[in-house]
């Protein structure tokens, strides 16, 4: 009897368990309203993010990455499922805002939460032994409806609601009640994801922070904003110093989970992603202030341009991802569902999803098999952005607006700000995209919004319908 067949004998398949790699644990960090140039390692220059540019120096960056929505809760809910928020019908965020009775279109009526009855992450990664938390933001449904509810086994601050009253203490969240008067929420959430790791070192888990910040309500630790009213000039396009002090407080946090990754000696193992669940916000409501810029890319939070749907991204896999690596190819949301399946050895996902495994870009051994991704948001949204629908399908991009049927189409690759229009240039490119929309829709049955037989042009030309006037900005190759 050999060596092997030995301990096979003792073991009852000892080796067999010796030789499997142990599995991955898996943190996913989601930040709020984070914009596309916020981070040193994409380009920014007026925020501080030295930990977050450390972790793209060691995995993989990437410049074509996309939110499946401009707005929070649909692209929440296309992380959690793996699904387009167009086949979930739930278009917008919850519970979105009122019919303006001026407004040209009425919007349709879409899902007030996630349906249980879809198959989120956690719950497909419980059969593999997974212990799960949801730690922040939730913003897919109340009561019955909660992280809890939807397989995770712990829910910290998660609720209905789509932002905090305050980030500074005391919270009035579950699991964050009590707590130190003053204490600022985006540290408490580091801390409570710190116990979350130290608890489960030893079995494969499953983390999944979502950031509350960078959404408003606009509220900094004073000395971080000390720092960038002193540091900040007004001439610059990112001149905010209290969203500069909460952008430098998401990245002192997540200094904190990769040093706990470190000092526990299991960041070998773990895989971490950190993106963004739309673009960064630049007008809210009647405000003329912007909040950030996304420059080079235009418009933000609430637009299909690229400003409002292109996303930070960042995924360390220790020993398979090259480190400093950066990948062009466009990826949407829909595809972290069957990429963390594959990762976690766990093969294709058993139910029916939009997304593909962004593993063979990762390992740099192949192309995604996709000819298209597309978007679709019946809404008007708070910062101005009319009801649209996009298709990317190579460097070509398609919006068509919904109110008038008008199409532009851009060339990313050699206007990545979407200033010229090319739909009259090159009406053939325009038409073939144009079909491929229309065909999408279709195929996952999403709902258009209707003309509103009260509508009031009068009205509308005067600023009443709820959306925000244009800008230089929105304006531009129109």
């Amino acid at each position: 009897m050999d060596r092997r067949q030995f301990l096979q004998f003792l073991g009852g398949g000892a080796v067999v368990s010796a030789q499997r790699p142990r599995p991955l644990n898996f943190v996913f960090i989601l930040i709020d309203d984070m914009g596309w140039t916020d981070l040193g390692c994409y380009g920014g220059k007026s925020y501080d993010t030295p930990n977050i540019d450390r972790l793209a120096s060691q995995g993989m960056r990437f410049t074509n990455a996309y939110a499946a929505c401009p707005v929070c809760s649909p692209t929440r809910a296309s992380i959690m499922t793996g699904k387009y928020p167009a086949r979930l019908h739930l278009t917008d965020w919850i519970p979105g805002r009122k019919q303006w009775p001026a407004a040209k279109l009425t919007v349709p009526k879409f899902q007030q939460e996630l349906p249980l009855e879809e198959t989120t992450l956690a719950e497909a990664l419980k059969p593999a032994g997974y212990v799960s938390a949801s730690i922040g933001k939730w913003h897919l449904g109340g009561e019955g409806y909660s992280p809890t509810d939807q397989g995770f086994d712990r829910n910290v601050g998660g609720t209905a609601r789509g932002s905090p009253t305050t980030y500074f203490g005391p919270f009035d969240l579950p699991g964050l009640k009590g707590g130190p008067a003053g204490e600022y929420l985006t540290d408490r959430l580091s801390t409570e994801a710190e116990k979350f790791i130290e608890e489960n070192k030893d079995r494969p888990f499953f983390l999944y922070l979502p950031e509350f910040a960078v959404h408003l309500p606009l509220q900094g630790k004073k000395d971080l904003v000390a720092k960038y009213q002193a540091k900040l000039k007004s001439s610059e396009t990112q001149n905010n110093p209290i969203y500069a002090a909460m952008v430098e407080s998401v990245d002192q946090g997540i200094g904190r989970l990769l040093r706990k990754l470190d000092d526990l000696h299991i960041a070998d193992r773990t895989v971490v992603i950190l993106t963004s669940d739309n673009g960064g916000l630049r007008y809210e409501g009647i405000q003329t202030k912007p909040v950030t810029s996304n420059a080079p890319l235009r418009a933000g939070k609430g637009h299909l341009y690229e400003g409002g749907i292109r996303e930070p991204l960042i995924v360390r896999w220790p020993g398979v991802v090259k480190a400093g690596s950066v990948c062009d190819d466009p990826m949407i949301s829909v595809d972290y569902f069957p990429t963390i399946l594959e990762m976690a050895r766990l093969g294709k996902p058993r139910n029916r999803v939009d997304g593909v495994s962004i593993v063979p870009l990762l390992t740099q051994k192949g192309r995604l098999r996709r000819d298209a991704i597309y978007w679709h948001y019946p809404h008007y949204s708070n910062q101005g952005g009319p009801p649209a629908g996009a298709v990317r399908q190579g460097d070509y991009k398609l919006i068509e607006f919904y109110e008038d049927g008008r199409l532009e189409l851009f060339n990313l690759k050699d206007d990545v700000g979407e200033r010229r229009n090319l739909s009259r240039k090159e009406p053939r490119k325009a038409a073939e995209l144009h079909a491929m929309l229309k065909r999408w829709r279709e195929s996952v049955k999403a709902v258009m919004p209707a003309m509103n037989p009260n509508y009031d042009a009068a009205k509308a030309d005067q600023g009443l319908t709820g959306v925000e006037p244009k800008t230089p900005e929105m304006s531009a190759g129109q």
